[in-house]
């Protein structure tokens, strides 16, 4: 049965105020983060298109060029094009790039799609800050496809957890916009919020 990536049992265990045991944790490095955003500055970007505006990103190719790579090629081939934010939390994070959400009639499988290839974990150094964009995965730390987040506050609780791969350096009042709009029991925006993803 597939898996509904990610959140789900991650924010069980931060709403019932207890320990998010999600395996070892890695310690911050912060005399080697500054070095990978100024390197990142002079590599590919993307642009993260909606209807409240655009999200500029960068990305981290020496912290996961695995990811990297992988959302590069999907956003060259048009995948994410059509796709929604399909979960926003409020004070956390916005979620997209699961091609089901294409789907209008299908708003059950929201959160379960993504490509037949699986992308291996890339834990790395840099902390889930605002403005952080980090890949979705489900339990399985290797599990990691399309889906991926944007963190609107924050959420160090994550670290080491999930690979971060890049960072929205403008635009995120885009992102602060996606994050407030009216959601459903499920955190899916009531009014469809698509992207269309462009990349360098």
């Amino acid at each position: 049965m597939p898996k509904r990536m990610m959140w789900v049992w991650v924010m069980a265990a931060v709403a019932s105020g207890g320990l998010l045991a999600l395996g070892p944790t890695t310690a911050m490095a912060a005399d080697k983060v500054p070095a990978a955003k100024a390197e990142a500055a002079k590599g590919p970007r993307a642009m993260i298109k909606t209807k409240f505006g655009d999200m500029e990103v960068i990305f981290f190719p020496d912290k996961a060029p695995r990811h990297v790579e992988n959302f590069l090629k999907l956003a060259k081939s048009g995948f994410y094009n059509g796709t929604i934010f399909h979960r926003v939390i409020p004070g956390f994070m916005i979620q997209g790039g699961d091609p089901n959400t294409k789907d209008l009639h299908k708003p059950d499988t929201y959160g379960m799609g993504g490509p037949s290839e699986r992308v291996h974990a890339e834990f790395n150094d840099i902390p889930h800050k605002r403005g952080i964009l980090s890949m979705a995965r489900s339990s399985d730390p290797n599990s990691a496809g399309s889906q991926f987040f944007i963190v609107v506050k924050d959420s160090n609780f994550l670290d080491g957890q999930y690979t971060v791969f890049g960072e929205v350096v403008k635009g995120m009042e885009v992102a602060d916009k996606i994050v407030n709009s009216p959601r459903s029991a499920r955190d899916l925006p009531n009014e469809r919020v698509e992207m269309t993803v462009v990349a360098e």
